[in-house]
C-alpha cells in the first residue's frame, strides 16, 4: 500500500484522510494534540457507519478503511515512507512553513509536499523547503467527502512530474482536478467567489438594494443554490472579511467590518445579515429580478478573463473549477457569453466610475474579444465557440473506445449530480443521431460524470428559476420533451446500456428504463421519486417501470416513490445486475463487448421486434417477427455467421 501523511485532523484534514483510504491509501493522520485525533476518528467512524447503513458499503469495507487509518502525535512516524504529505493546518502562513521546516527533517528525498492552502502563496511556502520542484497546492472543499473539486496549483518551481503526480492522485481517490498554472492569490475560485461576494454585500451597505432583493434575483432567476448575501453568512463574515484583507481582492466594505466588530459573523453565531437562530432564511421569490445582476456577474467574468489573459487556466477549466466548487449552475464564463460580453464592459465601465475598484477595470482581453466581435452566443463566438458540432456539447461528454466499437454518452453535470436540465435533453438527442449514423460504433453506454451519481433527475433548480416551468399550461410540454427524447433512445438501432454508477432517481430513473440493459453499482439507490413532490413520472416511468417489474410492484415503487438498492433493483428485475463498485466498469464493458462482437443488423432488427412485438396479440407479434427475421435472413452477416459455425472458429460480423 502507498502510503500518505495527512498534517491537520481537522474538518479538512479528516475529510481528505477518509477519501484517501477509501481509496485504498495507508493514511497517516497527525496532529499536535490526542483530543484532535480522537475527534477526527469520531467523524471519520460516523461516516463509514453512515454508508454501511444506506447500503452503500458493506461492513467488510468499512473496517478495511478503518484498519488503513492510523493517528499519531509524532511527525516522524506519519511523514517517515510517506509518498506525499498533504498538509491542512489552520490558514496560517508561517504556521504551514514551520510544519514543512519539520516534514522535511523525516521525509524521504523522494516524497512531494502539498498544502491545502485555500488561497495562501505555494511559492512561499515552498520557499521554506529543500524541494520546491516536489512542492504544490491541493485545494480541498469542505465538505471533502461531498464536493468534486480539487484544485492543484503550480508553484513558480513547481515541476511538471509533481503537478502530474498531483493530478493523478485527486484522480484516485475519485475527485476532479483542476490546474492551477500559476500562483495567483485566491487562484480560480476563491478569486471569483471573493469578490462576487463582498461586491454584493458593498451593494447592501451603499443601498443599491435589499439583502433580499440580491439574493432572491440570483438564487431565482439565475438558479444560484445561495444569493451572495447568505452564502457570506454561510461561509462566514470573518472569513470573508479576512480572505478579503489577506488576498487584497478587493476592499472590505464598511456594513461588513460592523458584523465583524458586533461579532455578528453569520450561521455560526446565529445572526450576521439574517437571523438564522430559526434555521436558513426564507427569500422571498417575488424580489427576484429586482436587482441588476450584472453588477456581481460581470466583475466575476473580468476576472475569469484575467485568469485566462494571465494563463492561469482556460474558460472550460475556470467555469468547471466554479461550477464544482460552488454549485452554480454555470461558470463566469458562460455567463458572460449568454449577457454579451459588450454588455459587460459596459457594465464594468460604469461600475469602475461608481466604485474606482481595480477588480472593476475591464482586462484587456475582454476589450480585445469585443473589438473583434467575439461576443458571445449572440455573435457565434465569445469564450466558447457556438458555431458548428464542436459547439454542441457543453453538458455531455462522448467517449469513443474505437477498439472495441463502443461509445459512452457521460451526463456531465457533476455540480448539478447530472440532473437533466432542457440543455442537456437536447444535447442527448443531438448525440444519439450522430451516433447511430457513426459505423464505427457498435454499442451505446449511457453513464454520469463522478462516482456519485447517474442522474438525480429533472433539474428542479432549473424549474425554480422559472417557475412557471410547472404550471398546467406548461407542463405537458415539459413531459413531451423528455419523452421524445427518451423514445429516441428506446428507438436507438444499436443496444444501449444504462451503467448506472450512483444514485438514478427521478427523469434519470426513467432514462435508464428506456436502455436495453441496466448494470447498477451497489454504490448507487434507484427510483421514481416524483411522487415525493407531488409530481409523477412525466417521461415514460409509469409505462416502462410497469413492463418491466409487473403493474402491482411498479405501483409500489411509484406511488411510494420508494428508492431502492441495487440488490433489491435486481431482485425484482429492474437491473439486468448488481454488481460491486470495484468490479462496476469490468462488468459493464464485458457486456458491451459481448454485444459488439454480435451482428449489428441482426441486433437492430431483434431489438424492434421485441420492443414493438410485446404488448400486441401474439399472432402480431409472430408476423412482425418474421418480417424482421426475413431481413436478418437477407444479410451478409448470416451467412458469415453459418460459414464460421461449420469452420469452427469466431465470426466476424461486418454490418452489412
Amino acid at each position: 500500500m502507498k502510503k500518505i501523511a495527512v498534517l491537520g485532523a481537522g474538518a479538512m484534514g479528516h475529510g481528505i484522510a477518509y477519501v484517501s483510504a477509501m481509496a485504498g491509501y495507508e493514511v497517516w493522520v497527525r496532529d499536535i494534540d490526542q483530543k484532535f485525533l480522537d475527534k477526527a476518528l469520531a467523524n471519520i467512524q460516523k461516516m463509514l457507519e453512515k454508508a454501511v447503513t444506506k447500503g452503500k458499503m458493506k461492513e467488510e469495507k468499512a473496517k478495511e478503511v478503518l484498519g488503513r487509518l492510523h493517528f499519531t502525535l509524532d511527525m516522524k512516524e506519519a511523514v517517515e515512507g510517506a509518498e506525499l504529505v498533504i498538509e491542512a493546518v489552520p490558514e496560517i502562513l508561517d504556521l504551514k512553513k514551520k510544519v514543512f521546516e519539520e516534514v522535511q527533517q523525516h521525509a524521504s528525498p523522494e516524497c512531494i509536499f502539498a498544502t491545502n492552502t485555500s488561497g495562501l502563496s505555494i511559492t512561499e511556502i515552498a520557499g521554506v523547503t529543500d524541494r520546491p520542484e516536489k512542492f504544490m497546492g491541493l485545494h480541498f472543499f469542505n465538505p471533502v467527502p461531498v464536493m468534486q473539486l480539487v484544485e492543484v496549483i503550480r508553484g513558480e518551481k513547481t515541476a511538471d512530474s509533481t503537478i502530474e503526480y498531483g493530478v493523478n492522485f485527486v484522480k484516485s481517490i475519485g475527485k476532479t482536478p483542476v490546474v492551477v498554472k500559476k500562483d495567483v492569490e485566491g487562484f480560480i475560485v476563491n478569486r471569483c467567489l471573493v469578490p462576487y461576494l463582498a461586491l454584493a454585500i458593498d451593494d447592501v451597505g451603499r443601498g443599491v438594494a435589499t439583502k433580499e432583493e440580491i439574493d432572491a434575483t440570483m438564487k431565482f432567476t439565475y438558479a444560484f443554490p445561495m444569493g451572495p448575501i447568505e452564502l457570506g453568512d454561510f461561509v462566514g463574515l470573518d472569513i470573508l472579511y479576512y480572505g478579503g484583507e489577506q488576498w487584497s481582492l478587493v476592499p472590505n466594505a464598511d456594513i461588513l467590518k460592523e458584523r465583524i466588530e458586533k461579532k455578528e459573523l453569520g450561521m455560526k453565531t446565529g445572526k450576521g445579515f439574517y437571523d438564522w437562530s430559526k434555521g436558513r432564511p426564507e427569500i422571498p421569490k417575488e424580489l427576484a429580478g429586482k436587482y441588476d445582476a450584472l453588477r456581481l456577474i460581470a466583475p466575476m467574468v473580468n476576472i475569469a478573463a484575467g485568469l485566462i489573459e494571465m494563463g492561469v487556466a482556460s474558460a472550460e477549466e475556470v467555469d468547471l473549477a466554479m461550477k464544482l466548487g460552488t454549485n452554480m449552475p454555470k461558470g463566469p464564463c458562460e455567463l458572460g457569453d449568454e449577457a454579451g460580453l459588450d454588455v459587460v464592459v459596459k457594465k464594468l465601465e460604469e461600475l469602475y466610475e461608481e466604485k474606482k475598484l481595480d477588480v472593476l477595470k475591464p482586462v484587456e482581453l475582454l476589450k480585445k474579444m469585443v473589438s473583434e466581435g467575439k461576443l458571445g452566443k449572440k455573435s457565434g463566438e465569445g469564450f466558447y465557440n457556438y458555431r458548428g458540432e464542436e459547439a454542441a456539447f457543453k453538458n455531455l461528454i462522448i467517449e469513443k473506445d474505437e477498439e472495441n466499437r463502443i461509445a459512452k454518452i457521460v451526463l456531465n453535470r457533476p455540480h448539478r449530480l447530472n440532473a437533466l436540465s432542457f440543455e442537456l435533453l437536447d444535447e442527448i438527442e443531438l448525440a444519439l443521431k450522430k451516433l447511430a449514423k457513426d459505423d464505427d460504433v457498435r454499442v451505446v453506454i449511457f453513464t454520469g460524470a463522478g462516482d456519485k451519481s447517474f442522474s438525480a433527475g429533472f433539474d428542479l433548480q432549473e424549474a425554480l428559476a422559472d417557475p412557471s416551468t410547472l404550471k398546467p399550461a406548461n407542463s405537458a410540454m415539459v413531459s413531451a420533451r423528455g419523452q421524445e427524447v427518451f423514445t429516441a433512445i428506446e428507438k436507438f438501432p444499436k443496444p444501449v446500456i444504462a451503467a448506472i454508477n450512483g444514485y438514478a432517481f427521478g427523469g434519470g430513473c426513467e432514462l435508464t428504463l428506456a436502455c436495453d440493459f441496466r448494470i447498477m453499482s451497489r454504490a448507487g439507490k434507484i427510483g421514481l421519486t416524483e411522487a415525493a413532490i407531488g409530481l409523477i413520472p412525466g417521461w415514460g416511468g409509469t409505462q416502462r417501470m410497469a413492463k418491466l417489474v409487473g403493474m402491482a410492484k411498479a405501483k409500489e415503487l411509484i406511488l411510494l416513490a420508494k428508492r431502492i438498492t441495487a440488490d433489491e433493483a435486481e431482485a425484482i428485475g429492474l437491473v439486468n445486475k448488481s454488481v460491486d463498485p470495484d468490479n462496476f466498469w469490468d462488468e459493464v464493458m464485458s457486456l458491451a463487448k459481448a454485444l459488439a462482437e454480435m451482428p449489428p443488423i441482426t441486433l437492430r432488427v431483434a431489438k424492434y421486434a421485441i420492443n414493438y412485438g410485446y404488448e400486441l396479440p401474439v399472432e402480431a407479434g409472430q408476423a412482425i417477427e418474421a418480417a424482421y427475421f426475413g431481413i436478418a435472413t437477407s444479410t451478409e452477416d448470416v451467412m458469415e455467421g453459418v460459414r464460421a459455425f461449420f469452420e469452427r472458429r469466431k465470426p466476424e460480423f461486418k454490418g452489412r
